[in-house]
């Protein structure tokens, strides 16, 4: 009987006391990751325009995103369309105050998980080396530029080196969608 009392307060100790791994209390973000989120949250319209390796845009597509709190001032859910591609993809903004880094997920309808990191003082995130169906692998890098209340440009770049080269892979005008 004494067997399965201390065995009862020890599983109650055990309940009782924080976990290992519970998060720590957040440091705020800083307020330029902050404001690039902010910045983002409504809908836009976008213009895209893939580049082949060559340099030359090879299709230039229209599209729209929309972005929204999930937390505000921490995490940014979106969605982006492309209609004549019958493309769409999810979208994930959040920071890591605790590692000053803003980083974004985006998965499309292949089901590739594309994650961005950076800096949250910078407007460049970077996926690390990933490894593509065929064998190769990839990194992508994606650099916002140009920002004003109401607009704003991207750009994103392949390496297929690990990151020596990079090639330029789209190019992107970002207008805010007139409300209604």
């Amino acid at each position: 009987m004494i067997r399965i009392w201390t065995m009862a307060f020890a599983a109650l100790l055990a309940l009782a006391a924080p976990p290992a791994f519970a998060q720590q209390p957040a440091r705020e973000p800083s307020a330029q990751a902050v404001e690039q989120l902010r910045h983002v949250i409504g809908t836009w319209d976008a213009t895209t325009e893939f580049i082949g390796p060559d340099g030359t845009v090879t299709y230039t597509g229209e599209g729209q995103y929309r972005f929204e709190w999930v937390v505000p001032d921490r995490i940014v859910s979106g969605v982006s369309t492309i209609p004549a591609l019958d493309q769409i993809s999810a979208i994930l903004f959040f920071v890591r105050p605790g590692r000053g880094e803003i980083e974004m997920a985006s998965v499309g309808g292949d089901g590739h998980l594309w994650r961005m990191i950076g800096p949250d003082d910078s407007e460049t995130r970077t996926t690390p080396n990933t490894g593509m169906a065929d064998g190769s692998t990839m990194m992508l890098r994606f650099t916002r530029s140009d920002v004003t209340p109401d607009s704003f440009r991207s750009r994103m770049e392949i390496s297929t080196d690990g990151g020596e080269t990079w090639r330029p892979g789209n190019r992107q005008r970002f207008t805010r969608a007139p409300a209604g």
